[in-house]
């Protein structure tokens, strides 16, 4: 499946995978109009601070997949917007996904990446550390629709790009 920039126009789509991810957990909705004001316009709201959203679309032209970066602080990326429709799961979409925004950050000069991933994505947060992701303590409390707590990991870029280099050799 082809990866590409995110556009303007994807607005929709992402809503509604947004809204099928969501629909797993208890409690979590899609409020468009208050709690994602950076999906109306993806493309421009990713560009206007230097970092990067791409989707991976179905046989259908249909957005399943998706990431976005930016770039909070000097030195560090924050991972944002990785969902993947259910019916698209286990083949290796996140992981690719995940791949491609640590690989922008590494070529934007950032030595580290972060993530707020909600308390009740227990199945991502899995696969976060399999990724080589740590979870600090703590979470933070977002006042969204869903009432949102959130747990932060992290990973480091270059120790990432060392140990993958390990592996290959």
């Amino acid at each position: 499946m082809p990866l590409r920039p995110v556009a303007d126009g994807d607005a929709q789509d992402l809503f509604g995978l947004l809204s099928l991810c969501y629909a797993e957990y208890p409690g979590c909705y899609v409020d468009p109009h208050d709690d994602l004001p950076d999906l109306l316009a993806p493309s421009a709201s990713y560009a206007a601070t230097d970092g990067a959203f791409w989707v991976v679309e179905d046989g259908r032209g249909r957005v399943c997949a998706c990431v976005a970066v930016d770039f909070p602080e000097a030195g560090a990326a924050e991972l944002h917007r990785l969902y993947v429709r259910p019916d698209q799961r286990g083949r290796g979409l996140g992981a690719m996904l995940v791949r491609q925004a640590e690989s922008h950050a590494r070529s934007k000069g950032a030595s580290r990446i972060v993530l707020w991933s909600d308390t009740r994505f227990t199945t991502a947060h899995r696969l976060y550390a399999r990724w080589g992701y740590t979870q600090f303590d703590g979470q933070r409390e977002l006042a969204d629709i869903s009432k949102s707590a959130e747990y932060r990991f992290e990973k480091e870029l270059q120790l990432a790009c060392l140990a993958n280099s390990m592996k290959i050799a």
